[in-house]
């Protein structure tokens, strides 16, 4: 059975603790392992702190969305934001780079996020917004879905 939810919420940084929950209770209904959920939080967190400091430039008064949604053991999140971009996505991916050294970003958080997850997608231009859309099959339910 497929199951969704959408939220929507200021670009806070602040509201990146309620994503990491959202989704945690939201996936929590499938039983999901202690490390499955931890990276699910992981990658909700950096994708939503991703908008938040580069798409939004730390604007309080834009909205970041939230998509998530459950369809047997497979799980879809998708985060978009309506900021800047991303001029080069082949780069922003590559490990250790990040678009504001000085503001001492590791620039790991696409890399974990396909470390992560089964599946990532980075739609973004400039001028464009962002949209991260990923997928987990959750190996808890793997012999469910079979």
């Amino acid at each position: 059975m497929r199951n969704e939810m959408t939220i929507e919420f200021l670009s806070v940084s602040e509201n990146e603790s309620l994503a990491r929950v959202a989704v945690a209770s939201f996936v929590s209904q499938i039983n999901p392992t202690m490390e499955e959920l931890t990276d699910i939080k992981t990658v909700v967190s950096e994708a939503v702190t991703n908008a938040i400091i580069h798409g939004y430039q730390e604007k309080v008064d834009q909205k970041v969305r939230l998509m998530c949604s459950i369809d047997g053991g497979e799980i879809e999140i998708t985060i978009q934001d309506e900021g800047e971009g991303i001029e080069d996505v082949e780069m922003a991916r590559e490990p250790l780079y990040t678009s504001k050294p000085e503001w001492e970003r590791s620039g790991m958080g696409f890399t974990i996020m396909e470390n992560f997850m089964d599946h990532v997608e980075i739609t973004s231009g400039p001028g464009e917004g962002t949209t991260i859309h990923m997928k987990k099959q959750l190996t808890s339910t793997k012999a469910l879905c079979n």
